[in-house]
């Protein structure tokens, strides 16, 4: 079954369904391409991916361990390059919560660079991680 289906609205925008759950959302091209920058770009989904799944990977961790990461945050830029158009770095600035030890920090930690997103990117694209505790 796929997992999702995505459909071309017109004006450079998709409506994507998440097809087991019926959740949707809209992707624009960004202003930079032709786009009216109203919505996510493909490449932003991309970018924000890694951060979703760091944080989910170790949030399954997380709760393995009994440490509690809810309302952890990240912040996500992306940097675009051209000739060909892509992807060239994506920095990741995660906010993590105070009051967990250093030893439960570095697990964490790890777990969030071994996320399926950060292992399925290009190897060139540029990865700064950075987690700010507390």
């Amino acid at each position: 079954m796929p997992t999702s289906k995505v459909t071309y609205l017109g004006g450079l925008r998709t409506n994507c369904q998440h097809l087991a759950s019926g959740n949707e959302y809209l992707t624009d091209a960004p202003l930079d391409n032709h786009g009216l920058g109203e919505a996510f770009s493909p490449t932003d989904t991309v970018a924000t991916g890694l951060a979703n799944c760091m944080l989910t990977v170790m949030g399954i961790k997380a709760r393995d361990m009994g440490v509690e990461l809810k309302g952890s945050t990240a912040e996500v830029t992306k940097t675009m390059a051209s000739d060909p158009r892509r992807i060239a770095r994506i920095e990741v600035t995660l906010h993590m919560p105070a009051g967990i030890s250093p030893k439960d920090r570095t697990i964490l930690e790890r777990t969030g660079m071994t996320c399926p997103v950060h292992h399925s990117l290009h190897p060139e694209i540029q990865k700064d991680i950075e987690f700010l505790w507390g």
